[in-house]
C-alpha cells in the first residue's frame, strides 16, 4: 500500500551567510545553494514573499552581508508515492529493526518531508509511554532490508557510536551484509570467489547539486577510506549476483565500489563504471536492486544480535536460471 501524493505543510530551509558571500545577490545566492531551481525561479518566490531575511520578508534582491540570516519558507507540496508498510524483524521494547521497503526514504531530503519511515514513524508511536522508535541509520530510498531504530536515546547513541566505530576501524562488532545484482560478465572471477574493494570515496563536482559522493580524486586529502567485500553468487545471462559485506558505512559506498570495479549495480542510473556520478541522475533515482540482507551487532554486554531481512525473489540463487554454487 502507498500513501498517495497529499500535500505537506511546508518548510523552512534556513542559512547564515558566511564571509565568503558577503555582496553577494540574494536570488543568485539561491540559485547556487539550491540548485534545482534558476534565478528566475528565485526571483518569482522573492515577489512571493517567500524568502526572508533576518526574520523579514526581503523586499529587494539586495546584496547580502556576511551574519545574515535567510529563510526560504517554502509553501506547502504534494509528495510522490511512497510504501508505508513494513515487517517488524526484531522489537524488544527499545530495538526495533524493521524490514525497510524499496522506495520510503528513512529522513527528509530530496522533496520528501512527511512520506518519510521517520515521520510515519513518528505518526504510528505517537504517544506511546515507551517513546517513538527513530532510525538509527540511513538505507537509501531504494534500498530495501535491515533497518535498526531504537527508542531510547542512550541506545541510539550506543548504536551511532557502534557504527562510526566499525566505519572507522573496519572492526567486527558491526557488520553489515546486503545482496545486489551486478552488470553480468563484468568481472573477472569465477563462482564463489571473492574480492576486496578498498577505493577511497569523497566528493565530486556535480551539475545540479555542486557536488556528489563517488570515487575520490587522488590525492584528495577529504577522501574517505572504505573497505567492502564483494563474493559473486552467481552468473546469470543478464545479470550477476552478489554479496556485498560493508567494514566500512561511507555514502553510497556498495553503488561506488561496484562502479569502481568495473561491475556496477544493474539498472543503477548514477554510477557507471570508473565509480564516477553521471550528471544527469541524481542519488535518490531508483532502477537498481540492493538490499541489506543482514545486521549483525556486538551489544555492550558482549552479546550478539543478528538479523536478517529475507530477500526478494530476484536476489535468491538459482532465480536466475544461472550457474550457482562455488567452486
Amino acid at each position: 500500500m502507498t500513501v498517495a501524493g497529499i500535500r505537506n505543510g511546508g518548510w523552512i530551509y534556513r542559512d547564515r551567510i558566511g564571509p565568503a558571500d558577503d555582496g553577494v545577490a540574494l536570488t543568485a545566492w539561491y540559485a547556487r545553494r539550491y540548485r534545482h531551481s534558476d534565478r528566475p525561479v528565485w526571483l518569482q518566490r522573492l515577489a512571493a514573499g517567500e524568502l526572508h531575511r533576518n526574520g523579514r520578508p526581503a523586499a529587494h534582491d539586495g546584496p547580502l552581508a556576511a551574519g545574515d540570516q535567510l529563510a526560504w519558507h517554502r509553501p506547502p507540496w504534494c509528495e510522490p508515492l511512497v510504501p508505508q508498510h513494513w515487517d517488524v524483524l526484531h522489537d524488544d521494547g527499545d530495538l526495533h529493526v524493521i524490514a525497510k521497503p524499496s522506495g520510503l526514504p528513512v529522513l527528509p531530503a530530496g522533496g520528501f518531508l512527511d512520506h518519510t519511515l521517520l515521520r510515519l514513524l513518528e505518526r504510528r508511536w505517537a504517544g506511546d509511554p515507551a517513546g517513538v522508535p527513530r532510525p538509527v541509520h540511513r538505507l537509501g530510498r531504494g534500498t530495501s532490508g535491515v533497518l535498526v531504530c531504537a527508542r531510547r536515546p542512550a541506545s541510539r547513541a550506543w548504536l551511532s557510536r557502534c557504527l562510526r566505530d566499525s566505519t572507522a576501524t573496519a572492526s567486527d562488532g558491526c557488520r553489515k551484509v546486503y545482496r545486489t545484482l551486478l552488470q553480468p560478465g563484468r568481472l573477472a572471477l569465477e563462482v564463489g570467489d571473492a574480492l576486496e574493494l578498498r577505493t577511497p570515496i569523497g566528493r565530486r563536482p556535480h551539475p545540479r547539486l555542486g557536488q556528489l559522493w563517488a570515487v575520490a580524486t587522488e590525492g584528495d586529502p577529504g577522501a574517505l577510506a572504505a573497505l567492502s567485500r564483494l563474493q559473486l553468487l552467481e552468473r546469470r545471462p543478464g545479470a550477476d549476483l552478489a554479496e556485498v559485506t560493508i567494514a566500512s558505512g561511507r555514502p553510497h559506498q556498495i553503488r561506488i565500489h561496484c562502479a569502481a570495479a568495473g561491475a556496477p549495480l544493474l539498472g543503477d542510473p548514477l554510477y557507471g563504471p570508473g565509480g564516477l556520478a553521471l550528471a544527469a541522475a541524481l542519488p535518490g533515482d531508483g532502477g537498481y536492486s540492493l538490499h541489506a540482507l543482514r545486521v549483525q551487532l556486538q551489544r555492550p554486554d558482549g552479546s550478539w544480535l543478528v538479523v536478517e531481512a529475507p530477500p526478494p525473489a530476484a536476489l535468491r540463487p538459482g532465480v536466475g536460471s544461472g550457474r550457482s554454487g562455488s567452486r
